[in-house]
């Protein structure tokens, strides 16, 4: 099985090098332990301090200050997958949400055929974009004290719901084809052209119709990304979100838990030193 590469950097946002390789850390970690045995993927997640460091061969998720309505995936004049994130308070989780997609589709055109969750629909092809629809920081969760994306499974696409299936990796997705608050899914009807979406923004689900969608030498990721209604920008939670306050304070305990090791090594290399030089 070939291994996918994926590089994170910071590409003039501000993002120090050693929080570009923390987050990094975290990511592969979520890759090799909770994403690639559900997905059957193998894959490598690297930090690097600078675009031109980023070896051929990488799809790079790009940390970037500004990214107006450019955010999400996308592909090179080659065709191969890059994604941007906007830098922000939390922008682990969508680096986490960007890089499983990345994973999941690396081209952006995966579709999965089941029944449509719009009434008088039929059989349709759902886009296969992971975290989407329960995307929202309310179903993230940590790795190292950093927070990371939840994704649904394979399982997601089953044609009903069984007792017992895990339909998400952290289970709150419960039944095939669900959309949690905050979260969102599309898929193609066949018979229409046209692309809809499931997304649950307010109080209740919506199904709004996205019509033809023009391919234009673009991915359906990328159409669907620039067509989606507005989300929530994940990468900017509020200074006052609970699960990134939690996940902030939960990170200086783990620093100073780091840096108490690392002195502790250091004392015991030099000791090793001096045992010698005796």
């Amino acid at each position: 099985m070939l291994i996918r590469q994926v590089a994170l950097v910071s590409d003039d946002a501000g993002v120090p090098t050693p929080e570009i390789l923390r987050v990094a850390s975290a990511l592969q970690k979520q890759v090799t332990r909770d994403f690639a045995p559900i997905w059957k993927v193998r894959a490598t997640v690297d930090g690097f301090d600078s675009l031109e460091a980023v070896p051929l061969g990488y799809w790079p998720v790009i940390v970037v200050a500004d990214v107006k309505d450019a955010a999400g995936f996308h592909t090179d004049q080659n065709g191969q997958p890059f994604a941007l994130v906007e830098a922000g308070s939390s922008w682990s989780l969508t680096a986490s949400h960007e890089t499983l997609e990345m994973l999941a589709d690396p081209f952006g055109n995966r579709l999965m055929a089941d029944p449509s969750p719009k009434p008088g629909q039929g059989r349709v092809e759902f886009l296969v974009e992971v975290c989407d629809p329960s995307e929202d920081d309310a179903f993230a969760y940590t790795v190292n004290d950093v927070l990371v994306s939840d994704f649904y499974t394979p399982r997601y696409f089953d044609p009903v719901r069984h007792d017992g299936v895990r339909y998400s990796f952290n289970g709150r997705l419960t039944e095939p084809r669900q959309v949690l608050p905050g979260g969102y899914l599309s898929w193609h009807d066949p018979v229409s052209d046209h692309w809809f979406q499931e997304t649950f923004f307010g109080t209740e689900p919506k199904f709004p119709d996205l019509g033809v969608l023009a391919r234009a030498n673009r991915s359906l990721r990328e159409m669907i990304d620039a067509a989606r209604p507005e989300t929530r920008r994940l990468s900017t939670l509020e200074p006052e979100n609970s699960r990134l306050t939690r996940a902030i304070t939960a990170a200086g305990s783990s620093e100073e838990a780091s840096s108490a090791r690392a002195q502790s090594l250091r004392a015991h290399i030099e000791g090793l030193r001096e045992d010698r030089q005796s």
